[in-house]
């Protein structure tokens, strides 16, 4: 019994020291922080968490991912080579800790680590790296929640963000929907795994007439045909859910008692609602007169979702100045005069399948027009510059894809009338620009030109900072401020301004400007390019042509150049046998080096390479390899040649098959890499190459002779001529290269 009772109280202790280790053990076990991994190319900007941990993968500095900024980054710098300039990581990849900052007014670049960082003016949202061990107690967010990639579709102002539904987010089959009977009294609620909305809706029980039966089946056949429209507009690729959304959004049906309601989605309520709604859209379809009820089981309502109050999907891409029109976004395929509608209500035509308009892809830039709006232009002239901007947006092909415009009126004080995201298509602007009312007050251009390139110039102003910026001034007559400084502020921000004048000062009024020549101190350049005078209003709509044709010229547009992205370069290589193939190697990584610092595309920096030893051989020529990764592979493929050393032989020959095929507006490099004396004259081939604006650099190693070097290189010889001993010390001279171009290119004059 006494052991029994033992046995007893022992199993009773031991349960209960059991229990209370339990809770004692998961109490001292430490969460785990899981590290989310990134690739190289991620932005800061784009992962929307404060503070953040990311794992970045070996040899991202390979990639030559761009960073702004030094210690702290502009938030388009890629996150992994910021890491690896700042020190917090090696090439080798490693846990990094992000820090979101406000934004600066100027990031600095540096050299450092490897990494090569540019410098940017201003940008809206900085961040700062460091080591990846976070703090005693904190976790960091297991997973990173990604900004969406801006979509090129405009939505209607007022329109707020709104969470759509896992229904109609989730990728869309080609699943048809079961049709509806057409005798049921009520809404009936069917969901759908297509694009269109989720929420399909049956018509009241019609009159017991032939006529309105018959109407009642046409309208299911147009639904129909809608559901295969929005099926096939999947099959071609549009699997993004805001795309597959704007796909499924159909014509709306208004009647004329009911478009005070329907216009408030547009800005102002000043647009009416002039297209009609499938039946499907979530509403039961009314009798001609009657108002438009909603029943309560119906989803069109206050609940969070992507459509709007009408139950048209909306459209992304906010601005406070837009007006679109769902027929725009996706018009069916379908003939709705025979699907039971209104006749009166059928315009425009519906047409093929539409979702934004590209515009012209050789035309791409961000244009921004700088109306005068002051007193001293007239009601009349008023309306003749307004017609002039139509025309321009007409001829240039307003699109996503190629130009985008935006109005500035000036006077007194300079007003944003279209940013550059407002409309995305030539005749939503045309009809935008019908719209501006003249404000009045002085001409001060000067202060217009402080304003964009302070203000309008932005991101969230639709500048997409790949595309060239532009300005045009139209001013009458002449600035009633100064514009020298503010002009020279936006051109080093890479704004290329144009001046179109009208009506000019003749000489009797010359000496009442404010500023003389104010043309020439305003424009890019003063070559004639970039003003276009006109001599009377009615000239005005003359100059539309020779205006898209200049602002279309992306390889004029110099102040949006670059010292890394409008260069011609050739690198002559030195193939004899004194080099050997283990140095040969070297000097084709130092070329490596080099060309990885500058932006490399047809419309950019070419590169070209010329291998010499006795004879020459051309190993590729400029634009031949027009992206970073295949250009950067061919320079790995050339293969040493072995022979002997004929330099001057080499700079003819890189003149004949490589500067003669030169761009005109690109600035000619020629580095020529040796490790002896020529065995033939390089002075008189130096000379000429030079007489044609090429800008020659020497480097030689070893043996390579002193004098040579210095007759080759563009004057000054300490700026262009470099001597290396050994072939393993060239990477030392890849960021003075760099250093120098750049330098030549900003001091260039602007003529």
């Amino acid at each position: 019994m006494n052991g029994i009772s033992l046995t007893t109280i022992c199993l009773a202790l031991l349960l209960s020291c059991a229990c209370w280790a339990k809770p004692n053990g998961s109490k001292n076990k430490k969460p785990k922080q899981v590290v989310p991994a990134i690739e190289c190319d991620v932005r800061a900007g784009k992962i929307n968490l404060p503070e953040f941990i990311v794992k970045c993968p070996a040899h991202c500095k390979e990639t030559k991912q761009q960073v702004y900024g030094t210690g702290v980054f502009a938030s388009i710098s890629s996150i992994c080579n910021a890491a690896i300039h700042s020190g917090i990581i090696t090439n080798t990849g490693g846990k990094v800790i992000v820090r979101k900052m406000a934004g600066q007014n100027i990031y600095k670049g540096s050299n450092s680590n490897g990494v090569r960082s540019l410098s940017l003016p201003k940008w809206r949202e900085s961040f700062v790296v460091s080591v990846g061990k976070p703090k005693k107690g904190v976790i960091y967010p297991s997973t990173l929640d990604y900004v969406p990639s801006r979509p090129t579709y405009v939505k209607t102002a007022g329109q707020k963000e709104a969470k759509p539904p896992a229904a109609t987010t989730a990728l869309p089959m080609t699943t048809m929907p079961e049709p509806t009977t057409a005798t049921t009294p009520e809404p009936t609620t069917t969901t759908t795994t297509t694009p269109a909305p989720t929420t399909t809706t049956t018509p009241p029980p019609p009159p017991t007439t032939t006529k309105a039966r018959a109407a009642v089946h046409k309208v299911r056949d147009a639904e129909m045909r809608l559901q295969r429209a929005d099926n096939a507009a999947v099959s071609q690729g549009n699997s993004h859910p805001y795309l597959a959304s704007v796909a499924a959004a159909s014509s709306r049906k208004t009647q004329s008692g009911q478009g005070k309601g329907f216009s408030q989605v547009f800005r102002g309520g000043a647009y009416p609602n002039r297209y009609p709604q499938r039946a499907s859209a979530g509403l039961r379809r009314p009798e001609a007169g009657s108002a438009i009820r909603r029943p309560p089981s119906s989803p069109v309502g206050p609940v969070p979702r992507s459509t709007d109050s009408d139950g048209n999907r909306r459209v992304p891409l906010d601005t406070t100045h837009t007006r679109v029109e769902p027929v725009d976004a996706w018009k069916p395929e379908v003939n709705l005069y025979e699907s039971g509608f209104n006749v009166r209500e059928q315009e425009p035509v519906p047409r093929a399948l539409e979702p934004v308009s590209q515009g012209d892809p050789n035309c791409k830039v961000d244009l921004a027009f700088l109306m005068d709006g002051s007193w001293s232009i007239g009601k009349r002239r008023f309306k003749i510059q307004k017609d002039f901007l139509s025309d321009v947006a007409q001829a240039i092909n307003v699109g996503v894809a190629g130009p985008m415009m935006g109005i500035i009126q000036y006077g007194d004080d300079p007003v944003t009338e279209l940013s550059l995201k407002s409309y995305s298509n030539s005749r939503e602007v045309k009809s935008a620009v019908d719209k501006i009312v003249q404000k009045g007050g002085l001409s001060n251009v000067g202060k217009a030109l402080t304003y964009i390139n302070r203000q309008y110039f932005s991101d969230a102003n639709g500048n997409r900072g790949g595309a060239p910026n532009v300005a045009v001034v139209l001013v009458d007559g002449w600035p009633t401020d100064k514009v020298e400084e503010a002009s020279r502020l936006a051109r080093e921000s890479g704004i290329n301004i144009f001046f179109v004048t009208i009506e000019g000062p003749d000489d009797s009024e010359k000496p009442n400007l404010v500023e003389t020549n104010f043309v020439d101190k305003a424009v890019c350049r003063t070559n004639g390019f970039y003003s276009l005078p006109v001599n009377s209003w009615f000239a005005l709509r003359k100059a539309v042509q020779p205006l898209v044709k200049r602002v279309c010229d992306t390889d004029r547009l110099l102040c949006s150049k670059t010292c890394l992205n409008a260069n011609d370069i050739a690198f002559v290589i030195d193939g004899s046998s004194s080099v050997g193939t283990g140095n040969f190697r070297t000097v084709l990584q130092f070329v490596a080096n080099v060309t990885r610092e500058f932006e490399i595309s047809d419309t950019d920096t070419r590169v070209g390479a010329v291998q010499y030893t006795y004879e020459q051989r051309l190993e590729f020529g400029f634009g031949q390899y027009n992206n970073k990764g295949e250009l950067l592979n061919a320079i790995k493929r050339i293969n040493y040649w072995s022979g002997g050393t004929s330099t001057g032989a080499a700079i003819t020959f890189a003149a004949d098959q490589l500067f003669s095929k030169s761009k005109p507006n690109k600035r000619k490099i020629m580095i020529v890499i040796t490790d002896g004396r020529s065995y033939d004259d390089v002075r008189v081939p130096a000379l000429a190459v030079q007489s044609q604006g090429v800008i020659a650099y020497s480097i030689g190693i070893a043996w390579a002779a002193q004098d040579e070097l210095e007759y080759i290189a563009t004057d000054p010889d300490k700026e262009h001529s470099f001597f290396v001993d050994e072939f393993d010390n060239l990477y030392k001279f890849v960021p003075k290269i760099i250093q120098n171009i750049c330098q030549e290119f900003n001091s260039q004059p602007r003529n």
